[in-house]
């Protein structure tokens, strides 16, 4: 039985979690406590900055010190990574990276003092994507895909699960990648890479696939793996200016792309599938957070269930270390059930915050109904409730909602946080009405990983989360699940006959999401929000009377 901490620091979205005899005990990313967006830039200069607020964090909540540890898996393996010979990995800070990676164990034990370095494992990166699916996931014997930027020397792993093992059946090596082809558009069209690609899924909602034959040519499949040309981006559009700007041309040079990402995975896992023959795919990397891809590979691959890690991008790599690790080890791994792992504050401690913070505030009888009623009248609340989110999602823990049914709350939310007023926003619905509601996708969907199909006969009533092309990236509200957040909705349901309420991350533009009551008092101080619900109390806007 053994304690087992995950780090990721090597690209982006530095993070730590902490798995105990095979359970999952906490997880949270360095930018929820350093206030630095993804944590830290994405150069290989920076890979020695340790997640070490984080890790402390784990390791507290759980009452263990670093010596009592009997590993920690590092979700990347410098061995795998040389020598380089290929024009990603050949790049002049590549090998410094490297050296860093295998400098580790050292700057893990002045982040942890006390911790022996020799109990360092490295995990392949691909691998550790890999185990935070299908391990997180709870199957013993599934197909599991591994879609991002890059790892090592490869950026895709296809495999076969059985027994809680894995076979590897496929591999692509750099520089042929789908999730660097998603990041060399993004930084085409004006917005920064390894970070705003999902800006680009949005965007290509507005546009036309034009170039998609040319993108066939560019990216091709054969059988299980896949390649990449090098694409002149100055062919189809000339830069953008990432402002938010809805340009057509840049729109369709999206949909292109984001057309062909689809078309590649489910491709892949047609192939996989007739390899493996089982009926469930777990799916993690970077790509996998494009839920638009997600729901096509759903709908048209080929496998019935397709289950993606939430926190599906490099920060769940510490998780996959750590399970793969504990796996290792010989514990029975117990799945994922939910991805609050994060930080938590009782009622008195949250109270506190509050007189500290000299604002005025009430402890309703029921703030769920309190928050209902405010939604009702079209306030924007945000809502500050238990262990916060693991993963990019706002899923009911950290969340600013509104009323759906205002068209004009797509405009108000994107204004109240400082961005683009393409960006759709995201529906709570709650699960028992869900396929009122929407069709086209799986249900349940908790983790807010895939878009669903608006039902005509609703899209006219909740405008505020039906996209442009009729969809919505829903997430679904279970009773036993989240009690609590089911409630609220329910209290909404009775005062205006929907199900649903807008749900979208809890910060500004710029800003990683708010995870302690000091982030959500400056949020709610800072914004045009009418109520704060903090635990069990709300805090009024001065001069609102919702």
């Amino acid at each position: 039985m053994a304690k087992v901490l995950g780090i990721n620091a090597v690209f982006h979205d530095p993070a730590a979690a902490l798995v105990i005899d095979g359970v999952v005990v906490a997880a949270a990313e360095e930018e929820r406590f350093s206030r630095r967006k993804h944590g830290k830039e994405p150069v290989p200069f920076s890979t020695w900055e340790m997640p070490a607020l984080s890790a402390r964090w784990c390791l507290s909540y759980a009452g263990i010190e670093p010596a009592h540890l009997d590993a920690v898996a590092y979700s990347y393996d410098p061995a795998l990574a040389l020598p380089c010979t290929d024009d990603v990995t050949e790049h002049l800070w590549e090998g410094l990276r490297t050296l860093f990676v295998q400098r580790a164990p050292l700057f893990l034990q002045s982040a942890l003092p006390g911790l022996d370095p020799a109990r360092v494992r490295f995990v392949s990166h691909h691998v550790s994507h890999a185990a935070s699916g299908y391990l997180a996931a709870g199957v013993r014997d599934c197909a599991v895909m591994v879609l991002d930027g890059r790892g090592e020397r490869g950026s895709y792993l296809a495999g076969h699960v059985r027994q809680g093992n894995l076979q590897v059946l496929a591999r692509c090596d750099l520089p042929n990648s789908l999730g660097l082809m998603y990041e060399e558009l993004t930084e085409h069209l004006g917005y920064r890479r390894s970070s705003d690609e999902y800006k680009v899924m949005a965007l290509a909602s507005y546009g036309q696939p034009r170039h998609l034959d040319r993108f066939r040519q560019l990216v091709r499949v054969d059988g299980g793996v896949f390649a990449t040309e090098r694409v002149d981006w100055d062919e189809f559009s000339p830069t953008g200016r990432g402002d938010g700007t809805l340009d057509p041309v840049h729109a369709d040079l999206a949909a292109s792309v984001q057309r062909r990402v689809e078309e590649v995975m489910v491709d892949l896992a047609i192939w996989l599938h007739g390899e493996t023959g089982e009926r469930v795919l777990t799916l993690a990397g970077g790509v996998a957070l494009n839920c638009v891809a997600n729901s096509r590979l759903y709908e048209q691959g080929p496998f019935d269930e397709v289950w993606v890690q939430p926190a599906a991008g490099d920060s769940g790599t510490a998780l996959g270390a750590a399970l793969y690790t504990a796996h290792q080890l010989g514990d029975h791994v117990e799945p994922m059930t939910s991805a609050a792992l994060g930080r938590a504050w009782n009622d008195d401690e949250l109270e506190r915050w509050l007189q500290d913070a000299a604002v005025p505030y009430e402890r309703p009888e029921d703030i769920t109904d309190s928050v209902a009623a405010v939604l009702a009248r079209d306030g924007v609340v945000a809502w500050f409730e238990g262990r916060s989110e693991f993963g990019p999602r706002a899923l009911g823990h950290r969340s600013l909602l509104a009323h759906p049914g205002r068209a004009d709350n797509v405009e108000r939310m994107n204004a109240v946080k400082g961005r683009e007023q393409f960006r759709p926003i995201a529906p709570m619905v709650l699960l028992e009405r869900a396929n009122d509601v929407f069709d086209g996708g799986p249900v349940p969907s908790p983790f807010m990983l895939f878009t669903h199909r608006v039902r005509p006969a609703w899209a006219g009533r909740i405008p505020a989360v039906t996209h442009v092309d009729g969809t919505a990236r829903i997430q679904t509200i279970a009773r036993d699940e989240e009690p609590l957040v089911h409630r609220m909705i329910s209290a909404f349901e009775e005062r205006t006959g929907l199900p649903i309420v807008v749900n979208t991350s809890l910060n500004t533009a710029g800003r990683p999401m708010v995870d302690d009551p000091r982030d959500a008092l400056e949020c709610f101080g800072s914004a045009p929000i009418d109520a704060l619900a903090l635990g069990p109390f709300l805090v009024r806007r001065t001069g609102v009377t919702l």
